[in-house]
């Protein structure tokens, strides 16, 4: 099936509660145990960083909420407030900032919610491992899905067969469209059922998919990165990453947005961000460079679309034309997108130094994932099918 037929009937199937496709709030509700769970979700590990990382979960209810973390070295603390002098709290999410930890040092971090409204119901997490990102470390591994689409049985194969790392990062179409707002807390933070930052914390790239919808305006309420914004960079080991939001797969102006996206103006700010990132000496002078971005910046056929009749971008002319030469100038040496539902390898040329990757689609039998794995000798890419088949292979070696 091509890709948008595959979308407009798995849209319409989640509108009208297809079964065992999307999991909704309802869904959730209906496991919840008697009595009623004041924790909704796990607690997401999300936007790890060099000194912590940010915790999201869900609540049934008003709740405030904490982290408590413990290290090897028997040394302990809380996060237990927010940015306005209050403990974090909500009605619906909780998030929490946790600052002060250490490369290097194995930690145990779970989170704690207590109920606002005068029940005195409290809960806890189970407590999770957790390392913060080492820039020095000699290694480091990964993994990338993509175009899951509330897909649950592509969800829960996907959380099987991808091995735990320093990362997991998600690039971007979690969602067919953000047409109910309760879809958002258990798309994104207990997709499938599955707790899928065990092991992995989760880095979150935003797809076209992700800003459609009624809703898709709260969508950042659940979504934490490095620096509070849908694009950002870090370092892992001796890999510098890149992460770039390509917004709409058509101009601002296409009707069926109602006035509704302004990316093109996040184009341009990501444009000038990305000359000052490049420059600072983590990224600068890392050994590998990769840009993760959800729409691809190449593609095997660079036509023009014709939106008048339906037509779509397969790659992002916009952001290619705002970020290519920083990105040559930058010696990028891979960009790793989803967006096609087609699997691709373009290796790079004279006018486009940098390789496209290109993972499969949401339907189990052309989901993939993609595994990363760096040393100080190189850079291995390995996408394989569901069943664990190779499918792409591609390595690089450091930058002189």
């Amino acid at each position: 099936m091509k890709r948008r037929e595959f979308l407009g009937s798995v849209a319409g199937g989640a509108v009208a509660g297809s079964a065992g496709l999307v999991r909704t709030a309802e869904t959730a509700a209906a496991e919840t145990p008697a009595g009623g769970s004041l924790m909704t979700t796990p607690a997401v590990h999300m936007a790890p960083r060099a000194d912590g990382l940010e915790l999201v979960w869900g609540v049934s209810r008003l709740a405030c909420g904490w982290v408590e973390w413990k290290a090897e070295d028997g040394s302990n603390g809380k996060a237990h407030e927010d940015a306005f002098g209050f403990v974090p709290q909500g009605d619906r999410i909780v998030r929490v900032r946790i600052e002060g930890l250490k490369t290097g040092v194995n930690y145990q971090i779970r989170a704690v919610s207590e109920s606002g409204d005068g029940a005195k119901a409290r809960e806890e997490s189970p407590w999770r491992p957790f390392r913060v990102l080492d820039a020095k470390a000699a290694t480091t591994k990964f993994a990338v899905w993509n175009d899951t689409h509330q897909n649950e049985e592509t969800i829960k194969k996907l959380h099987a067969a991808t091995p735990q790392g320093d990362f997991l990062l998600w690039n971007g179409d979690i969602c067919n469209n953000w047409d109910k707002e309760d879809w958002l807390a258990p798309t994104l933070l207990n997709p499938a059922g599955q707790d899928v930052s065990t092991g992995r914390p989760m880095f979150v790239v935003w797809g076209n998919h992700d800003v459609r919808g009624k809703w898709a305006f709260k969508m950042p309420e659940l979504v934490a990165t490095p620096n509070g914004r849908p694009f950002y960079a870090f370092r892992s080991g001796p890999v510098a990453f890149i992460c770039l939001h390509t917004g709409e797969d058509k101009p601002d102006n296409h009707p069926s947005f109602g006035g509704r996206v302004a990316f093109e103006l996040l184009r341009q700010e990501q444009a000038e961000w990305l000359k000052k990132v490049v420059e600072l000496p983590e990224f600068r002078d890392a050994p590998f460079r990769v840009v993760f971005c959800h729409i691809p910046l190449r593609w095997k056929n660079e036509e023009i679309a014709d939106y008048a009749i339906g037509g779509y971008d397969h790659y992002s002319r916009l952001s290619r034309e705002a970020w290519h030469n920083t990105l040559v100038a930058w010696k990028a040496q891979i960009v790793i997108s989803g967006h096609t539902h087609q699997t691709a390898w373009i290796p790079g040329t004279t006018e486009f130094p940098y390789g496209q990757l290109v993972g499969g689609g949401p339907k189990p039998q052309a989901a993939t994932f993609i595994e990363g794995v760096a040393d100080v000798s190189g850079l291995k890419f390995v996408m394989k099918d569901l069943e664990g088949k190779v499918i792409q292979d591609v390595s690089f070696k450091p930058i002189a």
